[in-house]
């Protein structure tokens, strides 16, 4: 390379950098007030209309009765959650984040918000990348009437990229085709879902769920990652869900009146669908409608059509308790702490890693039907009933097959799986020696043996 040519590029690498700097320099702080005073804007609406790339919205305390769309990157940021609130009420959505016609919008944060009484989803963020959403109350939405049908459309008046809700219309937060973003410190209550990911308009990928309190949300999930068509192509292969951490979030009592998981990872039926490669740590599940974790695959080769990609699961160091049964194709026989299913399709569900969880109260601690071998280790199986349980022969149509290695677990006694007052196994298809005399993480005594 020429002496020219250097400094030509290492102009042109010095002009980019400025014009970053400079980009960043000029955003502007705008903000928000009811009266419009000392040059705020008296909407968040108009205040974002008149923001241009990168600005900052501060709205004050106050109660804005308005449907907030957001369609550039920009920070909208709230007093607090409990003092600046956005009533949707009538409206779709409290607020949105439309990259849906926005075509590669990303950089969007929104904090410090109550947002409450929309129709459909409180906030809803569509083909977006690096989007905070924190310190957010989202209440009391998804104010539309639904009933399950099983259709893949059904809500009145819902957009077209939105597809499979008609168990609900949106949910408190629903992220659809998002990558590169964080979901954090929200409290997500007295809506259907609590936080819904999807799919239908590109693959959502690579996004953190954590330390949100998700709580009596009674018509569906806690939070569920969900395989979805995709728009105008009903039936066709999904875009997918991968790389998604679910961390640190207390999910509680959720889906008690329709059979909603604590935390559902599902592909829908509708089309070969994906839910692959995601990570559920250190979540407390308690409580919910449809087990702690679920885990559901509705298609497959036993129905002549191509198997979801449902691989590489992680389920890790969560405490789950006092979920309820699981029920219809993906059924348990009773509550259940984790059900790993393929429901009649026969999807092989391959690469699934349970670990380091705490499962008490619960009929069945881990519940399997997949035509694969499920990995169990290192967990307290502490139901006194059954600890790991088959239960493929409650879905008749598909074969029965695959089964679990189980091994290293602690059963809850030092006698091992069956012995008085330990959980069991159902089946010679779950491996359980060597089982652990003592539980996962019993430090103090792990302490006494080396100073042994």
């Amino acid at each position: 390379m020429s002496r020219t040519s250097f400094r030509i590029i290492a102009f042109s690498a010095c002009a980019v950098l400025m014009a970053s700097c400079c980009q960043s320099a000029i955003a502007k702080n705008l903000c928000v007030n009811h009266s419009g005073s000392d040059g705020c804007y008296s909407s968040i609406s108009s205040a974002v209309a008149a923001a241009s790339a990168w600005d900052v919205i501060n709205v004050w305390p106050g109660t804005y009765k308005e449907a907030v769309v957001i369609g550039m990157p920009l920070s909208l940021i709230g007093s607090g959650a409990n003092s600046t609130i956005i009533d949707a009420i009538g409206l779709p959505n409290g607020i949105f984040v439309d990259g849906f016609d926005n075509v590669g919008l990303a950089h969007v944060i929104v904090s410090g918000f109550n947002v409450k009484n929309a129709n459909y989803e409180g906030v809803l963020v569509v083909s977006a990348s690096d989007v905070t959403i924190r310190n957010n109350n989202i209440n009391n939405n998804d104010k539309t009437p639904s009933k399950f049908t099983g259709a893949p459309e059904g809500c009145p008046g819902q957009p077209a990229f939105e597809l499979d809700e008609t168990g609900d219309c949106g949910g408190g937060l629903h992220l659809i085709g998002v990558s590169e973003s964080i979901v954090s410190d929200n409290i997500i209550t007295l809506n259907d879902d609590g936080i819904l990911i999807s799919d239908e308009s590109a693959a959502s990928h690579d996004i953190v769920v954590t330390r949100n309190k998700v709580v009596n949300n009674p018509g569906e999930c806690g939070i569920v990652i969900a395989s979805h068509p995709p728009v105008g192509a009903i039936g066709s292969k999904h875009h997918g869900n991968h790389h998604i951490t679910v961390s640190e979030n207390d999910v509680e009592n959720n889906g008690v009146m329709v059979g909603g998981a604590g935390v559902g990872l599902f592909s829908d039926g509708n089309g070969e669908g994906r839910a692959s490669q995601n990570v559920v740590i250190h979540n407390r599940l308690i409580g919910n409608g449809l087990g702690g974790v679920a885990l559901h695959s509705h298609v497959g080769p036993h129905f002549g059509l191509p198997a979801d990609n449902m691989d590489g699961n992680q389920i890790i160091g969560n405490y789950i308790a006092k979920n309820l049964a699981d029920l219809d194709d993906t059924a348990t026989g009773g509550k259940v702490g984790i059900n790993i299913n393929s429901g009649g399709g026969g999807t092989p569900v391959r690469g699934t890693l349970i670990t380091g969880n705490t499962i008490t109260d619960e009929d069945i601690d881990v519940a399997v039907n997949t035509p694969a071998l499920v990995k169990i280790h290192q967990n307290n199986l502490l139901g006194g009933k059954e600890g790991v349980a088959n239960v493929c022969s409650l879905d008749p149509p598909a074969p029965c097959k695959g089964g679990a290695v189980a091994t290293e677990n602690f059963w809850g006694c030092s006698s091992g799986p069956g012995a008085k007052g330990c959980s069991t196994a159902n089946d010679a298809t779950i491996v359980t020696t060597p089982w652990l005399r003592r539980p996962v993480g019993d430090d103090d005594q792990d302490q006494k043996e080396r100073d042994n």
